[in-house]
């Protein structure tokens, strides 16, 4: 079982406006978060493996095509659910015959602009983290990263920072870790040696502050974190399971594939009841 949270209302927020433009076999109608692994958006399966935390707030970055998530959610017990409905007059309200779809959840959709650089939309939800740390990731990829494993990491390095390194399986921004403290963060380096961000971070508020501005072209993983990194307050939690990016429509075939052999690390949650 997993370590419960310190405080269930931290919040999670989660970047999301992105187009996946190197995915557009599957992304060209819809905002790639909500490209599907096993008839679920991606964004779905990162939120359970939230919860299945004890994580139940959540702040998305909203971006291209923010209407299909909004939408997605607004109906969520229709999409998930078996529901008989009545088209008689005054009768328009389904009845649902299973909880299948039930979540404790409070999220809070935020459009952060359609160009936006990530920093400048963690910049632009600022007013909605009312507590002293918040969760932070993207709308992009899964994995079976212990979250409670990240939020000890946090709390015991004492930093402003902490973020999850994980083994590259391709090309993605290279950390130099010493002694658990991150002291240098590039972004795309031409080789990858070492341990490389695998996007689940833990933050003090301050953050926000301190190492963001308004610009619409900030990027979180330029100036931000490496400022961060160069200063000593970036802790590392190093993963040694699964992680995996969905970039291309290759990793989106791998991770169907997965899911529909039943061999899917992320899921997590299945073992709290049933599979949906």
């Amino acid at each position: 079982m997993p370590m419960p949270v310190t405080d269930p209302n931290t919040p999670v927020v989660i970047l999301c406006g992105g187009q996946g433009t190197r995915i557009r076999e599957v992304s060209e109608r819809l905002p790639k978060a909500m490209v599907d692994i096993g008839g679920r958006p991606v964004l779905w399966h990162i939120m359970k493996l939230y919860s299945h935390y004890g994580f139940r707030r959540f702040i998305l970055c909203l971006g291209y095509k923010s209407w299909e998530i909004k939408q997605f959610f607004l109906d969520y017990r229709a999409h998930l659910s078996d529901f008989t409905l009545s088209l008689a007059e005054g009768e328009h309200s389904p009845r649902f015959h299973n909880d299948a779809a039930d979540e404790n959840w409070e999220i809070t959709f935020a459009e952060t602009g359609l160009d936006a650089g990530t920093g400048a939309r963690l910049r632009r939800i600022r007013q909605y983290i009312d507590t002293p740390q918040f969760m932070l990731t993207y709308g992009d990829g899964v994995a079976d990263v212990p979250i409670d494993e990240l939020v000890k990491a946090h709390h015991n390095g004492g930093r402003i920072g902490t973020v999850t390194g994980v083994h590259p399986t391709s090309k993605f921004g290279e950390m130099h870790v010493e002694n658990d403290v991150v002291s240098e963060f590039n972004e795309k380096p031409t080789q990858v040696t070492g341990w490389v961000s695998g996007g689940y971070f833990m933050f003090e508020r301050s953050f926000l502050d301190d190492y963001l501005d308004d610009a619409e072209d900030l990027f979180l993983e330029h100036e931000p974190l490496g400022r961060l990194a160069r200063d000593g307050q970036l802790t590392v939690n190093r993963h040694e399971g699964f992680w995996a990016a969905m970039d291309t429509y290759k990793d989106y075939q791998l991770l169907n594939d997965r899911w529909s052999a039943d061999n899917a690390p992320w899921k997590v949650w299945c073992d709290d009841g049933p599979r949906w």
